[in-house]
């Protein structure tokens, strides 16, 4: 079970220390003993580091990776116009980087994979102790695997960085609380529609006369879901294809002191062929990154997400909702019920905070359209821009976080008033909808 549950993360870390070892030929042993060590100080941290923060630190190494990508990227495409070969080759056979980036690679590989072990094993000695070994045995079979690959297949500094960073996307693309691509596609839908609201607001002021209904049809299209992820795709997929569109612009070496007409071809098309090979590398990336972006938006992880329970009020228009009955408050689950009254009804939920406090609040946020919220681990998500709200902010207001309800705790239950329920259920549909409707 152990093996099946962290088999995408030894996967990729196979893949990684093949990587790293072909780079970094010179030095193989001294590559593969720094990778086998990060991957221990990675595993270790499942029992040093509190888990919310492993999950933070994993998240910003990722990040920080991927920004490097970028720059990266864009540099040696502004370079591209240089007539070089495998370049890198003595810059990838230093002693102090090849162990450098071997530890790192080991330790986000070591820490990913025990986030997906989750804080639940970090009392047990034998779960890490396995996965410590299965690490560095991993590590050994990529060290005899890359013997027996070609000696043509060279791997550039660049194309280094890429597959690194993809391979750690992929690995994380299985753990929704560090994932990045669904995060990023929701700070795209999000920044385009502030962008779009305050343009619209600032300079064309939206109930203008002259812009039609048709006008706001096709400005609506900037307020869908479709806009964060095709905007989040751009941004995944560019530095990559960069890489790729770098090496295609090389330049061939020139051939005009070579004087016979067959050496000058056998020159040209031999430079084609090693150009074609160093596309093998950022071309497994792409791939990588397209597995990883397909996860993250069709992710295994399984939410809590009960059907709501239908409420009624009193004739004091009071709801009550007992402590301990079908349904157990205190148990740290989501419960949500639907209240109607008349063509009117509000759906909300209550919940048990970390903290031992009862909350109430309404399925849906201040900003995105209500689809609701599921649970998992430590978490609430947001079904239509995918955040994750950590359990210690629910009841808070901002963001992505669930509306809160005015209720009264009682010893015996929770008690909710059912107008004001209905107002503000309906001020957050209404104003969470008016983009959908016309912009007005």
């Amino acid at each position: 079970m152990l093996a099946l549950k962290l088999l995408p993360q030894l996967l990729a870390w196979t893949a990684t220390a093949l990587l790293l070892l072909r780079a970094f030929s010179g030095r193989r042993l001294a590559t593969a003993y720094a990778a086998g060590a990060g991957f221990l100080g990675g595993t270790a941290a499942l029992a040093v580091v509190p888990g919310a923060l492993l999950y933070d630190m994993v998240r910003g190494f990722l990040g920080a990776a991927f920004l490097l990508l970028w720059g990266v990227s864009v540099v040696v495409l502004y370079q591209s116009n240089r007539r070089e070969g495998a370049s890198g080759v003595r810059f990838l056979n230093r002693a102090p980087l090849c162990g450098a980036v071997a530890l790192v690679c080991g330790l986000i590989a070591g820490a990913t994979c025990a986030c997906r072990l989750g804080s639940g094993a970090a009392g047990q000695l034998l779960t890490p102790l396995l996965l410590a070994v299965a690490g560095c045995a991993l590590v050994a079979a990529a060290l005899y695997a890359e013997r027996l690959l070609s000696p043509r297949i060279t791997v550039t500094p660049a194309g280094l960085l890429a597959a690194l960073v993809a391979l750690a996307l992929f690995a994380s693309s299985f753990l929704i609380r560090v994932d990045l691509f669904a995060p990023l596609s929701m700070k795209v839908m999000k920044g385009t529609h502030d962008f779009v609201h305050q343009f619209m607001e600032s300079v064309l002021i939206p109930d203008h006369i002259f812009v039609r209904q048709v006008v706001w049809g096709y400005i609506g299209i900037f307020f869908s879901k479709d806009v964060g992820f095709w905007g989040g795709m751009v941004i995944w997929f560019t530095p990559v294809c960069l890489l790729l569109l770098a090496i295609r612009l090389q330049r061939l070496p020139k051939v005009s002191h070579i004087r016979q007409g067959a050496q000058r071809r056998q020159v040209i098309a031999r430079a084609i062929k090693e150009r074609n090979l160093r596309l093998a590398v950022p071309g497994f990336a792409l791939a990588v990154l397209i597995a990883a972006a397909y996860q993250s938006q069709h992710p295994t992880v399984e939410y809590w997400d009960p059907k709501p329970l239908q409420l009624t009020a009193n004739a004091a228009g009071e709801i009550f909702i007992p402590r301990k009955g079908e349904v157990n408050l205190e148990d740290g689950k989501l419960h949500k019920y639907l209240f109607k009254q008349g063509e009117r009804e509000a759906r909300f939920f209550v919940l048990m905070a970390p903290n031992g406090k009862l909350t109430v609040d309404l399925d849906a946020c201040a900003i995105c359209k209500p689809d609701g919220y599921g649970q998992t681990e430590g978490t609430l998500i947001c079904y239509y821009c995918k955040t994750l709200i950590p359990l210690e902010t629910i009841g808070m207001t901002g963001g992505c976080n669930p509306v809160p309800v005015q209720f009264a705790d009682t010893p015996d239950g929770v008690r909710l008033n059912a107008a004001s329920l209905l107002n503000s259920w309906g001020q957050t549909i209404q104003s969470t909808t008016r983009p959908k409707e016309g912009g007005k």
